[in-house]
């Protein structure tokens, strides 16, 4: 018969000699292999963003939190198939959905069952191990060398492991405990975690004590949903940086307010229950007057073609009130169209009766298609072609 653990104890490191003691940092840190020039900052080589920058820091404790159904999942899963097809391990301990939720995911998204039977373990704990099944949970973690190591569901792990979520206290334990011997080896833990419902107190933190943030050695993101996610649809998240501790990611990211910065756009386009595509794009900024003025310029440029249109159609020349007539919108809007037209020689005006000005086609052949179409459609896609990675909000 096991014993419930006290998890008011640390956890003994695997592999420890009890003559030889762990370290605890009580000495003096040798300066020499940081003032040798030899040292380099951790970098995020861990899952990578569309563009190649990486996610997550590895032998660092990182986290993703967001709202129900907004993404977090997803783009762990993402992370997970980038390093499964480096050649690398993924362990995932998941405290909120089944085997078959999580490999059928990784599956739609194009993982392959063999590299998912080698490479990507999964565990689904019932309740809390005792202090042997837990050295034992560890040394078969460490026997993977895994990259990347996924606890999925932080709030219900702490209340299996009877932690307080609001206690900074027990937050720093169940780190201890359960996290920390996993960065030892090196791979990046990553927590999914819950935000507060009331997105107007949420700031930078995730449900619980301002510990989870603090005690990040990492990067936390965090994941606001878009559009949805769901089968047959085009869901998509924006992705902040919430904090950044190493200091090597948000040099990619754009400034977002409120200390977040918009780190990508996590899309997910469903098509049907057995495929989806997913992609994590990077941010791309976007004036808002700029594309006001895109926009008027689109506008303008359809008046236009329904100037040449309605004197295409026309029997006769027609008079500026009769072209009123004919085209929709402010008659403003359809005199400065006119009057472009006739500027550029597309339409010439002729004396009528009564000292009528009267507007014809310059060529009577031509059609609505030969305006001009709008330069903000010019030299590349449009954003309807970018998809959900524009970042459009």
């Amino acid at each position: 018969m096991t014993t419930a653990p006290n998890w008011t104890e640390d956890v003994k490191d695997q592999g420890q000699d009890d003559e030889a003691p762990e370290r605890t940092g009580w000495e003096f840190f040798d300066l020499r292999t940081v003032l040798d020039g030899t040292y380099q900052p951790p970098q995020p080589t861990v899952g990578q963003r569309d563009d190649g920058i990486g996610l997550f820091y590895p032998g660092k404790l990182n986290s993703v939190a967001g709202e129900s159904e907004g993404g977090k999942t997803w783009l762990l899963l993402l992370a997970a198939i980038v390093e499964i097809n480096r050649g690398n391990h993924v362990v995932y301990m998941d405290f909120e959905d089944d085997a078959g939720g999580v490999v059928t995911r990784l599956l739609v998204l194009g993982a392959s069952p063999i590299d998912l039977l080698e490479r990507f373990h999964y565990v689904r704990p019932e309740a809390a191990p005792d202090l042997t099944d837990m050295q034992l949970f560890v040394e078969s973690v460490a026997s993977t060398q895994p990259t990347l190591v996924v606890v999925d569901g932080v709030t219900e792990a702490m209340s299996m492991f009877g932690l307080e979520l609001k206690d900074n206290t027990d937050i720093a334990a169940f780190g201890r405990r359960l996290l920390r011997p996993f960065i030892k080896m090196g791979a990046a833990v990553v927590t999914l975690d819950h935000v507060v419902k009331n997105g107007d107190n949420r700031g930078r933190y995730s449900l619980g004590g301002v510990h989870k943030l603090n005690g990040l050695s990492g990067v936390m993101y965090i994941v606001e949903p878009v559009k949805p996610f769901g089968i047959g649809l085009t869901g998509r998240s924006r992705v902040r940086i919430a904090k950044d501790r190493p200091a090597q990611i948000r040099r990619h990211a754009l400034p977002g307010g409120e200390a977040l910065h918009w780190f990508g756009d996590l899309v997910v386009k469903s098509m049907g229950e057995e495929f989806a595509e997913a992609h994590l794009y990077p941010p791309i900024q976007r004036d808002d007057t700029d594309r006001k003025t895109r926009e008027d310029e689109a506008r303008f440029e359809e008046q236009k073609r329904a100037v040449v249109a309605a004197l295409k159609k026309a029997r006769k020349p027609l008079t500026g009130r009769e072209v009123e007539d004919r085209v929709g919108g402010r008659n403003a809007d359809v005199r400065k169209a006119l009057a472009d037209l006739v500027d550029t020689g597309v339409v010439t005006v002729q004396p009528g009766e009564r000292n009528a000005k009267l507007h014809v086609l310059s060529n009577r052949s031509g059609s609505a298609d030969s305006v001009r179409p709008s330069s903000s459609r010019e030299g590349g896609e449009s954003e309807s072609d970018q998809g959900v990675s524009a970042g459009q909000t």
